[in-house]
C-alpha cells in the first residue's frame, strides 16, 4: 500500500504541479469549548476543514466544510491564526492550510460520513493534544499561544 501511495502522490504532483489550498477551522462554541472531529481514515481527532473548491473563496469554503463535517454554522471569523504550507504537514498531499478561528453555533451533525466518524467539544484544559491528525497539534498550540504564523 505504501508504494502505491507514493506512486499516486508522484502522479498528483506531476498533474497539479502546485500545492492544494485548503482552510482549517478552530470552531469555538459560545461556551468557549472547541469542537474537534474524529477522522475515519486515522481515527485521530483533528480540526475540521477541507479543500477550496474552484470558484469558492475562503469564507465560503469554511462555512461549507464546517457544516458538512460538524453541522455547525459559522457566525464570524475571530482571527486568522496562520498559513501552513510545509511539504510534510499533510501525509496525503502537499497542501496549504489557512487556519482561522471560527465563532460557531448549532447542533452536532455529521453530513460527511466518509471522512468523519465523531464530533466532540473539548474544554481548553481537556483538548486531546499530542496525537492530533496532520499538523493540527501545532496549529492548535499556535492558536492557544495567540500566535499568527506563516509556516
Amino acid at each position: 500500500m505504501g508504494q502505491i501511495w507514493r506512486y499516486i502522490k508522484t502522479v498528483m504532483g506531476i498533474i497539479f504541479r502546485h500545492p492544494i489550498t485548503g482552510v482549517t477551522m478552530i470552531p469555538v462554541l459560545p461556551d468557549g469549548r472547541i469542537a474537534l472531529i474524529q477522522r475515519k481514515d486515522t481515527g485521530k481527532w483533528g480540526l475540521p476543514g477541507g479543500i477550496v473548491d474552484w470558484g469558492e473563496d475562503i469564507l465560503t469554503t469554511a462555512k461549507r466544510e464546517l457544516k458538512e463535517e460538524t453541522g455547525l454554522d459559522l457566525l464570524n471569523v475571530g482571527r486568522l491564526v496562520g498559513v501552513y504550507s510545509s511539504m510534510d504537514r499533510d501525509p496525503r498531499i502537499h497542501s496549504i492550510s489557512i487556519l482561522i478561528e471560527a465563532k460557531v453555533r448549532g447542533e452536532f451533525s455529521i453530513e460527511d460520513t466518509l471522512e468523519v466518524m465523531d464530533i466532540e467539544a473539548f474544554t481548553l484544559d481537556n483538548l486531546p493534544l499530542g496525537n492530533l491528525s496532520h499538523d493540527h497539534d501545532r496549529q492548535l498550540n499556535d492558536y492557544l499561544q495567540g500566535l499568527t504564523v506563516l509556516a
